[in-house]
């Protein structure tokens, strides 16, 4: 079953505001293009669930997520799982760990959060971001043919 973006953000500065976007360019093996994390290895992008961020009172962009996807779950999918983000390919790299920062936005939300704080991915294959767009698990070349 297939998801769609419903936000796109990037993140200007280590730790500076989180500008929302309509489109974006997903890099091959960078990330988001003009995102602070452009280059990490581990935390090129990162997604969560609209539904989970709304059980916490939050509006998207406030746990600093890259991408907020609706109507598909990301929460537990093991690592080295690839998703189609609009005409992207990302890899996922594992869960994002709640910090401190989680109880800033609400008391005990660190807690309340783990395994459910998001979902860090890297770019394999770049393409275009837009909201809408559909979100759903990549099929492998070798099932397609």
């Amino acid at each position: 079953m297939a998801g769609a973006i419903t936000n796109i953000f990037i993140k200007v500065a280590e730790g500076g505001a989180m500008r929302p976007v309509n489109l974006a360019q997903a890099l091959a093996k960078q990330g988001i293009e003009g995102d602070a994390n452009i280059g990490k290895r581990r935390r090129q992008v990162l997604l969560i669930e609209q539904e989970t961020i709304a059980e916490w009172g939050l509006a998207p962009g406030a746990v600093r997520e890259n991408v907020t996807v609706r109507d598909f779950t990301l929460a537990g999918l093991p690592e080295g799982t690839r998703l189609q983000v609009g005409s992207a390919v990302f890899e996922v790299t594992g869960d994002c760990a709640p910090c401190e920062f989680m109880d800033g936005l609400a008391a005990g939300l660190r807690a309340k959060s783990a395994g459910r704080r998001g979902t860090l991915c890297r770019v394999v294959t770049g393409g275009t971001l837009a909201i809408g767009d559909p979100v759903a698990l990549a099929v492998p070349a070798a099932v397609r043919d």
